[in-house]
């Protein structure tokens, strides 16, 4: 396995791990399927931001991405960011997430950053698994925040003091 910085070349693979969470899941709460482009662009604004957006491969095809966005606009909040990571369902339960994650982390507490936050649709025991195994704690839980597929989903918030 590779770990790197993401490219705009990567946007097409990272679009396939992406939008089955978004048609099959309430993991997302996007739904409508992200196209190439739009992922070009975001995998830019997070790079633009001086935040990290990786990808880990496996054979030279990614197989999990991991990213941190603003966690607000705010300049207070400057050294708090929201933390992602995905994985390609045919790899889930492989240790990518939490290798890909604990990079994303790594990088991070490197880059001068104070909190990380990872905000949760729940249920979803295999991330909040690893968002403890990483060190976060829950701090937050919303209900019905979210509805996808016609039913209404709770968001719970995980923080890591970096």
């Amino acid at each position: 396995m590779d770990i790197r910085e993401a490219t705009a070349a990567d946007a097409a693979a990272i679009v396939e791990i992406y939008n089955h969470f978004i048609l099959t899941t309430t993991i997302s709460f996007e739904e409508e399927p992200v196209s190439d482009a739009a992922m070009r662009q975001r995998i830019a604004e997070v790079r633009d931001a001086g935040l990290p957006w990786l990808v880990a491969t496996l054979n030279g095809k990614v197989a999990a991405f991991a990213y941190a966005t603003k966690w607000r606009a705010r300049p207070a909040y400057r050294f708090a960011v929201e933390t992602s990571v995905y994985v390609h369902k045919d790899r889930a339960g492989s240790k990518l997430g939490s290798t890909t994650y604990k990079n994303l982390i790594e990088r991070l507490r490197a880059a001068g950053l104070h909190a990380a936050i990872g905000g949760i649709a729940l249920p979803n025991e295999a991330s909040v698994a690893l968002h403890e195994k990483m060190g976060f704690r829950k701090v937050a839980h919303f209900e019905e925040v979210g509805k996808k597929f016609d039913r209404w989903i709770d968001v719970g918030y995980w923080q890591l003091t970096l």
